[in-house]
């Protein structure tokens, strides 16, 4: 036991060398690729290693050679889907500008995914994945030349701001979407006072102006 822990001292499938494919059509990107299919028509409720082997045509033994846990399996999708993520270049001059691009797309990838928000910060140690790595040294690239002393910070309030603003926002669609309606009709049930003729241009405002509040502070620390 002793000698299992230390070879896997990590509980994370980042830490852990991928298995060799157990047929030839299943693999460990094959499996992750079906699982974000299933989490986006069914949701993160519906996900389970039967209900994925079935669909992949395998048995829930031939998905454990290869993702260990389920959780290990959210580990994967999450990082998957964050790939989908559109980093700024390396030597933007402007970073409020480089930093708004990215939350922005940030944004966008989690509301295709809805399930997203709701694991992203529970996914284990979902930080060691390469794409999530990738977009936070991208930022710390950009606030580091902006004159950051330290961008942990600055970091983690971006990161803070969009996944919690997209949480809400997932939530709400999805409430939308299982109400049958469009977001305009279902808001006129609700408020029939209301006028939202474009509610998805009123999102984008707010999230828009919240981000420019975040970024406001952030550059008034800069200049202390």
């Amino acid at each position: 036991m002793a000698g299992t822990a230390e070879a896997n001292p990590v509980p994370s499938v980042w830490v852990r060398p991928p298995a060799a494919p157990s047929q030839p059509a299943l693999s460990r990107a094959v499996i992750v690729r079906e699982t974000i299919a299933m989490l986006d028509e069914e949701g993160i409720e519906a996900l389970s290693m039967r209900k994925l082997g079935a669909r992949l045509n395998a048995g829930a033994t031939s998905l454990y050679r290869h993702v260990a846990l389920k959780d290990e399996l959210m580990e994967l999708a999450v990082d998957e889907v964050l790939a989908e993520i559109a980093l700024p270049a390396a030597d933007s001059p402007d970073w409020r500008m480089a930093v708004t691009r990215l939350a922005v797309s940030f944004r966008a990838t989690t509301l295709r995914h809805p399930w997203m928000c709701g694991v992203l910060g529970r996914a284990g140690l979902a930080y060691l994945g390469p794409n999530l790595t990738a977009v936070s040294e991208r930022l710390s690239v950009l606030f580091t030349a902006a004159g950051f002393p330290e961008p942990h910070g600055a970091i983690d309030a971006v990161y803070s701001y969009v996944i919690g603003v997209t949480t809400t926002e997932s939530a709400w669609l999805t409430t939308v979407a299982q109400s049958g309606q469009s977001e305009a009709d279902f808001i006129a049930r609700l408020a029939p006072t209301a006028q939202h003729a474009d509610p998805k241009g009123i999102r984008d405002e707010k999230f828009a102006y919240g981000l420019e509040v975040v970024l406001d502070g952030l550059a008034l620390r800069l200049n202390r």
